[in-house]
């Protein structure tokens, strides 16, 4: 049997949806390329673009020392159990990591792999099969990620946002192409760009036992799928050798609404809401409908992006959040890597696969695309609609008995699966990004504060809490777990609730729960967290300990991305009994999505508020005792 070194499959299940963000706010280098670039400590390679300029010199993901993982795991597992519990775990810890034991056989057998010339990341092939391709329940809702646009003032006609959308994407879409876009960065380490392209004409297809994505050649498939009254239509985005104008685009649009009429169609697009091997199935059954299906299907599968010209109107941000997440799962299509959702109100946001690609590089595409809009640097071209633009073709597909069948299946799963969760959305309005650093806190390690004492707040217990970690310094690196509980946040949480412990106390303890946190991320980014690390599919005992089970059972998920111009972005839980809550740290506000299997997320927001006034409290009436009052947050 291979090893490898990372989460037993089961729990790589529960993770798999957790793999969605970084803890980095995108703030700096959302433009397509930064006002000022920093000073790089690799060399140049002038044999590709700008994008790729830095790819060749990024370090290897590194393989942390065993020693030095199984103690941050100790010490991440110990304020989750009693001493009976700990003991034991220590023991399975000491059994695994014995000299000449199986400890030592996996780290070498891993090293052996990672210093392979001919492996780039030694973490990649695993961690993409058991996390995203062989994952097996349904995409939506478990994988796929959204974020929500605020409003366009200008543009309420939903033809002539999706247009303007269409257009800003487009340009995006020629500098990834053209390998021109700015290199991400963090301080003044290029990020890896690999991801980038996997973004456009990209789409995951469903096989037993596990998927497998393909792209297609961006220079011959320049058309995009819309989809409307469940029915798909594809335009063609080039014209004579010269792209649509924003003004063509919206007159080709508008024709879309025409042809697709009041009536909904059977929705081949609930089928890629199914589990995975089902989809593998009926997919067959549509191919068996008849062969020209293959040729529609590829012609979906192909193209840039998926723009879903919804026929709803959500209004609250609740409303918004849930349609861009799961919609009603028919007049969508999962697989596409990119989703760019349009209401009938104007209002619009976007969904995204997530098997190849993490959300920090769709963010920044989200970012971009709202940014040049509302900021006028978006290039329309001409007002003037040019004669003789081909209708949109609408694909037919034939659908017999079995695939009808297998649609209204798939309809009631889907149904039956959204029906168990609940979304809700806390616009936090007290303070935001700059408050927090008039307090001298890292924000982001901050923002995961006010999650512990709310969970706390509303449970009298903390439990294991995942944070995803970018670690894209290196070469395809994707993420690693920084683990938000601590011995140190549990300590402060239990002071912030006990009325006896005087302010000053728990200001001490928050700054050391804090500083923890920051921490821990720095390693965890460095490629030095304990949880990749730690993988196998035979299962020494530290694996087997409940112990570990319960420090990955992630009854907290939580992840940060940031953005002025999103209203909300978000996915599932993992787990039955936990919460899925992914924040954005903005200028003056904090944005919560919380989302469960009906676990009273509207009590989780209160506590949410709850525990950001209340920390706020505590630290500036410290600081005003010490004379050091902040300038109003």
């Amino acid at each position: 049997m291979s090893y490898k070194l990372s989460l037993a499959r089961s729990i790589i299940r529960n993770q798999s949806k957790n793999q969605i963000l970084s803890n980095m706010t995108q703030k700096n280098y959302l433009a397509a390329a930064p006002v000022s670039k920093p000073a790089v400590p690799y060399p140049v390679d002038t044999s590709v673009g700008p994008m790729f300029r830095y790819q060749k010199s990024l370090p290897r993901l590194p393989v942390p020392s065993l020693p030095e993982t199984l103690a941050k795991y100790l010490n991440s597992v110990r304020p989750l159990v009693n001493e009976e519990e700990f003991a034991k775990t220590v023991t399975a810890v000491k059994d695994f990591q014995k000299p000449g034991g199986i400890g030592d056989e996996l780290q070498r057998r891993l090293l052996s792999k990672a210093n392979n010339p001919n492996v780039i990341n030694w973490l990649e092939d695993w961690w993409n099969d058991l996390a995203y391709f062989s994952y097996r329940d349904p995409v939506c809702v478990n994988v796929s990620y959204f974020f929500a646009y605020k409003d366009d003032k200008l543009r309420k006609d939903p033809a002539v946002r999706a247009a303007s959308i269409i257009t800003a994407a487009l340009e995006f879409r020629k500098l990834v192409v053209e390998e021109q876009l700015e290199p991400e960065y963090a301080k003044n380490i290029p990020l890896c760009m690999d991801s980038y392209r996997m973004m456009f004409n990209a789409c995951r297809y469903p096989k037993k036992q596990t998927d497998f994505e393909l792209t297609f050649d961006p220079a011959t498939n320049n058309h995009v799928t819309f989809i409307r009254k469940n029915k798909f239509f594809i335009m063609d985005l080039v014209k004579d050798g010269k792209q649509l104008s924003t003004s063509e685009i919206e007159s080709q649009i508008k024709k879309i609404y025409e042809l697709a009429g009041n009536t909904k169609d059977p929705s081949i697009g609930a089928l890629t809401t199914e589990n995975r091997d089902n989809w593998a199935d009926y997919r067959n059954l549509l191919l068996a409908a008849d062969p020209r299906n293959e040729q529609l299907l590829r012609k979906i599968e192909s193209s840039v992006f998926a723009v879903c010209l919804d026929d709803t109107a959500p209004v609250t941000r609740d409303e918004l959040s849930h349609a861009c997440w799961v919609g009603d799962g028919r007049n969508r299509f999962f697989d596409k890597s990119l989703q760019f959702i349009v209401f009938e109100n104007g209002k619009a946001g976007f969904c995204g696969e997530h098997s190849s690609m993490d959300g920090t590089p769709t963010c920044r595409l989200n970012d971009f695309v709202c940014d040049s809009i509302f900021k006028n640097r978006v290039n329309h071209g001409s007002p003037n609609v040019r004669s003789g633009l081909p209708v949109p073709e609408q694909l037919n597909f034939t659908l017999n008995k079995d695939v009808l069948d297998v649609i209204a299946k798939a309809e009631k799963n889907f149904d039956d699966l959204v029906a168990k969760h609940d979304l809700r959305v806390l616009m936090y309005q007290g303070y935001g990004k700059n408050g927090i650093k008039k307090l001298g806190f890292s924000p982001d390690a901050y923002v995961q504060m006010i999650i512990q004492l709310a969970y706390y707040k509303m449970y009298g217990a903390s439990v294991a809490t995942y944070e995803s970690a970018q670690t894209r310094k290196f070469a395809h690196g994707r993420t690693e777990v920084c683990r938000s509980f601590s011995v140190d946040s549990a300590t402060w949480v239990k002071a912030m609730e006990d009325p006896l412990v005087p302010v000053e106390t728990k200001a001490k303890l928050g700054q050391k729960a804090i500083s923890s946190h920051v921490k821990y991320m720095a390693e965890a980014v460095e490629g030095r967290g304990c949880d990749r690390h730690l993988l196998g599919e035979k299962l020494p005992s530290i694996f087997t300990d409940p112990t570990y089970a319960k420090s990955t059972h992630w009854n907290l998920s939580t992840s940060q991305l940031s953005s002025e111009h999103f209203d909300g972005y978000g996915w599932g839980e993992v787990v039955p009994d936990g919460y899925g809550i992914a924040y954005q740290v903005n200028a003056n506000v904090l944005c919560f999505n919380v989302v469960s299997m009906h676990l009273n997320n509207h009590h989780m927001c209160h506590y949410l508020k709850e525990a950001a006034d209340e920390m706020k409290q505590v630290f500036e009436i410290v600081q005003a005792k010490e004379g050091r009052v902040p300038s109003k947050l």
